[in-house]
């Protein structure tokens, strides 16, 4: 995923929090490319043992790899939870647009036998046109499906996924208090698991915000590294 990689000592609202030694806590990757067993003694060896692994729903030509039945019987079988990403869509405005990707996603999760209650990200990347109606629309027909709706991208206060995400919260109260958040702001640089950084994620205050995706495109293994807040593992698969 595309992150901005402005300093962070601009204003944003920051939740911070020590990453305790209990499981308040989970460190994780996501990637994507195929999971398989190279790949994952890749990670092992090189940054430490994942306990989420991001993986995405449908593949996208010269960007993803779409996550198969095979690959998700592996991450369980490593005790692994599934964090599931849609990034079947390059514009997020719309709240007919906004309906239309949460049945995407919704349609590839069950072909993956996904049970409802699962949280399924929107990628929405910081080139993409977002407003407040697609983040509204994606909500409102992911519960309809018996879904968690989730938001991924770079929530920093002068983008514009930010401004819309605070104004669908604004018009839509259920919305605020339901949507999961996991941002890629601020960027601190790839880690090992026993490296990480605190959890300093940057995002809307007072959100559902448990994810930080801390460090991009590692050179090794093609991945990302996150820090979850542990009340997200029951929204995954």
């Amino acid at each position: 995923m595309v992150s901005n990689k402005e300093d962070s000592s601009r204003d944003h609202d920051h939740q911070e929090q020590k990453v305790p030694s209990t499981k308040s806590f989970y460190w994780g990757v996501d990637s994507a490319s195929y999971t398989t067993n190279q790949s994952l003694t890749c990670v092992k060896k090189e940054f430490g043992t994942p306990e989420i692994w991001g993986r995405y729903l449908g593949s996208k030509e010269d960007v993803s790899k779409g996550i198969t039945k095979k690959e998700a019987a592996l991450l369980h079988s490593k005790k692994m939870r599934i964090l599931l990403i849609n990034n079947q869509f390059v514009s997020a405005t719309g709240y007919k647009n906004g309906v239309k990707q949460a049945q995407v996603g919704v349609k590839l999760a069950k072909g993956l036998d996904v049970p409802k209650g699962v949280v399924i990200f929107a990628d929405i990347e910081p080139t993409y046109e977002v407003d407040a109606e697609f983040i509204k629309g994606y909500y409102d027909e992911m519960k309809k499906q018996g879904f968690i709706t989730g938001i991924y991208g770079v929530f920093d206060n002068e983008q514009d996924l930010s401004k819309a995400y605070k104004q669908a919260e604004k018009e839509h109260q259920r919305l605020g208090k339901e949507t999961i958040l996991w941002t890629a702001f601020p960027q601190r640089g790839i880690t090992t698991k026993t490296n990480a950084p605190e959890f300093s994620a940057g995002g809307p205050s007072k959100s559902k915000l448990l994810g930080w995706q801390y460090g991009l495109d590692a050179t090794e293994c093609n991945i990302d590294t996150n820090i979850f807040k542990g009340e997200l593992i029951k929204y995954l698969w």
